[in-house]
């Protein structure tokens, strides 16, 4: 039976959860507009991903199953909390010209995310190749939403695409406005929300 872990700030940890989240994304439609080269988009998107999971150690959660095959990382969205460190400069740094780009992709999810109240933020949740369609992204979302829940609070999360989209309308999410549009032709996101569970 597949188990799901709570991933702590150790050695490498940061690196190993954006690696996944990096394959797992690596043909989505916004990685793709992002970053275009399959090559560099390989060596670009791990570490980039990995800012956030190392942020999120501080500021949220971080579950991956026990094999690394799938991964989740929500922020605690119930007081403000500051961008990763040094964001631009260290996009720069790893992706070059393709860093203005990804941080256009973030600030429009910025630009829409709703802070009128406390809840919690699922930044990602990422399953491998060859494990998708086995249940584990819905594993990884009941570990949180437990955690959620207890608290009374609600989640907040943008899906990548209509087949996402639709799998958080099977997990209680729903739509919260319209898609958000990303700047020069790049693909629409999906603001959902769930509410808080009595």
């Amino acid at each position: 039976m597949t188990e799901v872990v709570h991933v702590t700030d150790t050695p490498g940890a940061a690196e190993a959860v954006g690696e996944v989240i990096a394959t797992a994304f690596h043909p989505g439609a916004a990685q793709v507009w992002a970053v275009p080269p399959e090559d560099i988009r390989e060596q670009v998107c791990p570490p980039y991903f990995a800012m956030f999971a190392e942020h999120a150690f501080t500021y949220g959660d971080v579950y991956a199953t026990s094999d690394m095959s799938a991964v989740g990382v929500w922020f605690r969205n119930t007081e403000p909390y500051p961008d990763p460190p040094n964001l631009v400069e260290r996009a720069v740094e790893i992706a070059g010209p393709y860093a203005e780009r990804l941080l256009a992709v973030g600030d429009a999810l910025a630009a829409r995310h709703p802070h009128g109240e406390p809840h919690h933020y699922l930044n990602f949740l990422a399953v491998l190749p060859g494990h998708q369609g086995k249940g584990l992204g819905a594993l990884l979302l009941d570990a949180h939403h437990g955690a959620v829940d207890k608290a009374g609070l609600p989640a907040y999360l943008e899906a990548s695409s209509l087949r996402s989209r639709a799998f958080y309308l099977r997990h209680g999410y729903h739509d919260l406005g319209d898609p958000i549009d990303i700047p020069n032709g790049g693909p629409p996101m999906y603001p959902m929300w769930r509410p808080a569970q009595s």
